[in-house]
């Protein structure tokens, strides 16, 4: 089953958040409307990326990626990048 990873920029902070979820499009709104005590304070959140890939696993392996130092760096240039 697919699993998607996703990552959320704040739109008024310096704030990126990286998740993974089964439903992706519940798991953004459930962001959006601070139901999630972590990322509340950073509300409201643009969506970066959505990657779907084939199975928990490899989001897994996707997710951990963009949490690191070369996946931060990857998201915040995309980041600059969206905002010009």
């Amino acid at each position: 089953m697919t699993c998607a990873v996703y990552a959320l920029a704040s739109a008024e902070k310096e704030y990126i958040y990286v998740g993974l979820s089964m439903d992706v499009k519940r798991r953004i709104d459930e962001h959006q409307r601070g139901k999630e005590r972590t990322t509340r304070a950073y509300r409201p959140f643009e969506v970066l990326i959505v990657e779907f890939l084939p199975d928990r696993t490899e989001a897994r392996k996707r997710e951990k990626f963009l949490k690191s130092g070369a996946g931060k760096e990857f998201l915040k240039e995309l980041r600059s990048r969206k905002k010009n």
